[in-house]
Parts: C-alpha cells; structure tokens; sequence
C-alpha cells in the first residue's frame, strides 16, 4: 500500500486529510482512487490504515479504520554531521531516516564550504525534515528523526548531549575499533547503551582543534579501516555500524 505522512498533531482524528504536498502526490502522480486502502504515518509510532474516501481539487480525504502502534529501536542513535558541500547532506539525512537514526545535528565546521544564515538554515531544516519524511515512508519506519538547527561543535558541545555513548570517526592515531568500545561499555553496565552519537567530520575531516575539543568532552575515538572515506560514505558506515553491533545477538 502507499504510504503518506501526517503531522502528529493530527493524526488522532477519525478522518485525516493530506497537506497541500502529500494530496498533490495522492491525487496527481499515484492517481488515487476513492475506496483505495492506504497507510499513514506520523512520525511517532504511529501506523495508521485508512480508507481514500475522497480525490478532489481541494484535497485528499482518508478514513481511518485500524491503528498500529510501533515501538521504536531499543536505542537511539544520533549522528552529529558536519555539513559537507553540495546536497550531498540531502542523502545523508536520507540515509539516517532509513537506517533508524534518532535524531540528526548538522554541524558548521571550521571545513565547512556551505555557510548558512538564519533564513537559509530555516530554509535547510525544512526541505531536511521532508526528505527525512519521503524516506520513512519509502523505507516504512513510523519513527520520524529530529532534525536540529545547524550549530558550531562548541554550541552543541554546550548543549550537554545526554548519549551514553559517544564516538568519533577519526583519522588520528589511537583511534579503536567501535566494537572495542562497545565491549567496554557492556562489560562496565551489564548492558548496551541506551543512547549513541556519533560525530561525522566534512572533507578533509575535523581540525585538530575540534577533534580535541569533542574528545574533550568524553568521546571516543574511532577508526573506519585503512581506507579515507568521503564524508557521506563515513557517515553511512557509521549508521551501519552501530545498527550492527546494537541488533547483533548477545552471546
């Protein structure tokens, strides 16, 4: 069944009626039809069954004839990204939303080409957030991520993420395996974490200044193999990676 997207604030109604951009999908590229069954999400667990009751004009109007709700990962994953040129963010953010990511904060390095002032990242957030949305409903995870204000490492750093881990990729000597980590942590708390972030550094990586700065603050340093990876490749490694080991078997 297609899949469409709803605001939570809405989504408890017995009648939902698509926004502006999900009804022109409905109506004008699937062609839906009046009495066609379809799904709705809304981002936070949310799995909603419906019945097209209306194709008109002035809208999409569905009925609501089951609800499911959908725990999330028993973790959550946040990837604190510095924004790499071009729109090549646009699929990172893609990719997170598919492969479970809680919540994604866009970082302003000192690399960074893309500078953005107040309209333009407002601007960001929103075509951000929509891409995060047509990629929950591709992939059919009822769990929308955040998508936060792009800020400098240091103001997010002063932000006091609250993750009980936290990693780095790194390029410096000394950085470990992740899996080496996430050993340490279960053999310390009996379980695995709660909470992940990982930090994602641009092209040509974070400045020494900033890497020692997030190590700083407690994280740890980690290695993505021999290879040098470009930003967005990091950074679905990274995703991949803690879904790996978070979802593996206990022994």
């Amino acid at each position: 069944m297609h899949r469409f997207y709803v605001d939570p604030r809405e989504s408890g109604n017995d009648r939902l009626e698509l926004s502006e951009r999900e009804a022109h999908h409905a109506a004008n590229v699937l062609r839906l039809k009046e009495g066609e069954r379809v799904v709705v999400l809304d981002g936070q667990g949310s799995e909603i069954c419906c019945n097209v009751q209306k194709v008109g004009k002035r809208g999409v109007i569905l009925q609501v004839y089951q609800r499911n709700k959908v725990a999330p990962l028993p973790y959550q994953l946040t990837v604190v990204q510095a924004i790499p040129k071009g729109k090549t963010m646009e699929t990172i953010v893609q990719k997170a939303a598919e492969l479970g990511a809680w919540k994604v904060v866009p970082i302003i390095t000192d690399r960074t080409v893309t500078q953005l002032d107040e309209d333009r990242s407002d601007s960001k957030i929103e075509k951000w957030t929509w891409i995060a949305i047509d990629a929950i409903k591709q992939c059919g995870s009822t769990w929308l991520p955040t998508i936060a204000e792009p800020v400098r490492p240091a103001t997010y750093l002063g932000m006091k993420d609250s993750s009980e881990m936290t990693l780095i990729a790194s390029l410096q000597p000394g950085s470990k395996h992740p899996r080496l980590h996430f050993r340490d942590f279960e053999r310390e708390h009996g379980r695995r974490p709660k909470s992940i972030s990982v930090w994602v550094g641009p092209e040509g990586d974070f400045t020494p200044a900033e890497v020692n700065t997030v190590l700083g603050s407690g994280a740890l340093p980690i290695t993505l193999g021999p290879l040098v990876l470009r930003s967005e490749t990091a950074a679905f490694y990274c995703l991949s990676m803690v879904n790996y080991e978070m979802q593996s078997p206990r022994d």
